[in-house]
């Protein structure tokens, strides 16, 4: 088969299209025939060489796909070759082929093709698991969602307004946060011109967030902080921003307040498992009933990967870049 390879960390150029092994179904997984994939920041990371793939996992980029099943692996039970599926993956979404173990995958909801399906299963896992089971965001509360124009901002504010949430966002620039209103949220801040941390308070009458899903790391810490309810919870999920910075744990104390990090990739397989069943027993129906649908950019082929980067590097999109097969 062949696959997007990284010979060299490097810029776009660095991915290039190769012949590669197929790979196998081993035991519990399933191998899927790819339609399409999704541009995330992890795998620009990786081309770049700073994010290695977890131990087992494929090489290639890509951290969901979708297609179709061509071969079920010993073990598994509940799917069937020729099943259109979508899948989070831990790599190898660039490629024509890739073994899935099969708590990871879910069927293509209703109402959603092929290839527009690549665009949810990384989205909605972090989302899910960040937001709803670890945050616990609940009817009523704000939820301030860091980038909301991104493919995972854009989710967020859906999955929060489905959930009866205040969605507030930050964003760059009015037609982001235009589009960021389009999708329901009710609190529009500009980073570029405005203090996230004024807005909020201004907007909830001094009370701030409830939830804050949080891009940027060390940058914004002490901000977030500051922009916490009591009873807040911060959600860290990315450090474009920064890996080091002070905090001041009597503003923690003070608002009874806690703060949880996370990352996806490399979580234990049980762990995938448990959050892509609550994906489809909780968002799968949102999706269904047409209250939350995948926000798409545009669509690339494979082979031009190098340039669906760029476009991710310069942050002119909103929603998901897609790679097609």
């Amino acid at each position: 088969m062949h696959a997007i390879t990284i010979e060299q960390p490097g810029g776009p150029e660095a991915l290039v299209w190769a012949e590669v092994p197929d790979p196998v179904a081993g035991e519990g997984e399933v191998l899927v025939e790819v339609a399409a994939s999704a541009v995330n920041r992890a795998d620009v990371l990786q081309r770049q060489g700073f994010y290695d793939p977890p131990p087992g996992a494929s090489p290639y980029p890509g951290l969901e796909c979708s297609g179709r099943i061509v071969e079920i692996g010993p073990g598994v039970s509940g799917w069937a070759v020729g099943d259109e599926v979508c899948a989070l993956l831990s790599g190898g979404g660039y490629a024509q082929r890739v073994a899935v173990p099969a708590g990871q995958l879910l069927p293509v909801p209703e109402g959603v093709d092929l290839v527009t399906a690549a665009a949810l299963p990384e989205v909605v896992a972090t989302v899910w698991s960040n937001v709803f089971m670890v945050a616990g965001l609940r009817p009523g509360e704000t939820l301030l969602v860091h980038g909301g124009s991104s493919g995972i901002g854009t989710m967020a504010i859906q999955l929060g307004k489905a959930v009866g949430a205040r969605v507030a966002v930050t964003a760059g620039g009015k037609e982001k946060l235009a589009r960021c209103a389009e999708l329901g949220a009710d609190v529009l801040i500009d980073y570029r011109e405005q203090d996230f941390v004024e807005e909020l308070r201004s907007a909830t009458g001094g009370a701030g967030a409830d939830v804050i899903l949080d891009i940027m790391g060390a940058k914004y810490l002490a901000r977030n902080l500051d922009a916490l309810a009591t009873n807040g919870r911060l959600a860290v999920i990315g450090l474009q921003g920064g890996v080091k910075a002070e905090l001041d744990l009597r503003t923690l104390l003070a608002k009874r307040a806690a703060i949880t990090a996370t990352s996806l990739r490399a979580r234990p397989l049980e762990e995938k498992a448990a959050i892509v069943a609550a994906v489809r027993e909780h968002v799968w129906p949102l999706i269904a009933a047409g209250r939350v649908h995948p926000v798409v950019h545009a669509t690339y082929p494979i082979a031009q990967a190098p340039e669906a980067h760029r476009v991710l590097e310069a942050s002119t999109h909103v929603g998901k870049l897609l790679l097609t097969l």
